[in-house]
């Protein structure tokens, strides 16, 4: 006999960190990227070193090296492929690096105290999930909890045996809230691997547009592009989100309550004809 569909309230929402809650644009991580590839003497452009964004950084640095033109240029550069070795040194030289940049990249995004608010209005549980180390993960929640941010729980690619796309963060997130099933949870976040990690997870997932890596780009330069063309960008975000996975695509945080409301609906309806 197939397990009743869970129709409670909800309990949790989880949420991705640089391009959800903080660093609008997810600027940070790319541009530390684009620098330690530069120091190698290897250029990548801005949409490469943002390809892998939202894995753990180790995962997401030897993604970039096995793209078919930095692999070229990498061979070129060095006479043969780059090794485990090269990535592993690659990812310790990175982690300063990503420390030193991180402060100036930590405002959190307009509306995330609101939205948090919000959440713990309705009874939820608030926790985090990146693709950080624990050091870099300090840093911000420090930063964050300077304007007023505080998880109930922060779980980073440490604390688990394998990054995004696998679920375990949104699982640990979940148990550290001591909230289920994970139909019970939110995922958040505002790449293709956020969406793979809620899904995985069993919980509801939704993406983010504009405030995260897929547009990526700061609040200014979107509030300055032309119409149009922010649309258009905004819809090839949604597509990919979209085509991922997503239940729900959204363009920031503050778009998220209503969100929840729908979720709401449909768990209280889940399995009725």
């Amino acid at each position: 006999m197939a397990p009743e569909p869970y129709r409670g309230p909800l309990r949790a929402v989880i949420l991705d960190m640089a391009g959800t809650i903080v660093d609008y644009g997810s600027c940070a991580p790319a541009g530390v990227f684009i620098d330690l590839f530069r120091r190698h003497g290897i250029p990548i452009t801005t949409a490469q070193a943002r390809a892998p964004m939202g894995a753990h950084k180790r995962d997401h640095l030897a993604a970039i090296a096995a793209m078919p033109e930095v692999a070229d240029a990498w061979r070129a550069a060095n006479g043969r492929d780059a090794t485990d070795s090269d990535i592993e040194a690659m990812y310790r030289e990175l982690i300063p690096l990503q420390l030193a940049a991180l402060p100036a990249y930590s405002a959190l995004i307009p509306g995330t105290l609101e939205a948090a608010a919000e959440f713990r209005r309705r009874g939820l549980g608030v926790a985090t999930t990146t693709g950080y180390n624990r050091e870099m993960t300090d840093v911000v929640l420090q930063e964050m909890a300077r304007q007023g941010f505080e998880p109930d729980a922060a779980v980073c690619v440490d604390d688990v045996p394998a990054g995004r796309p696998e679920p375990w963060m949104a699982l640990e997130a979940a148990k550290r809230l001591r909230s289920y099933p994970p139909a019970a949870c939110v995922k958040v976040g505002d790449t293709v691997p956020d969406v793979l990690e809620g899904l995985n997870a069993g919980m509801w997932t939704v993406a983010l547009t504009r405030s995260g890596n897929e547009l990526g780009l700061t609040q200014a330069e979107s509030d300055a592009l032309p119409r149009g063309e922010l649309q258009a960008r905004l819809e090839r975000a949604t597509t990919r989100l979209r085509s991922a996975g997503a239940h729900f695509i959204v363009e920031s945080i503050v778009d998220l309550p209503p969100v929840l409301d729908e979720i709401s609906g449909r768990l209280a309806n889940a399995g009725k004809p």
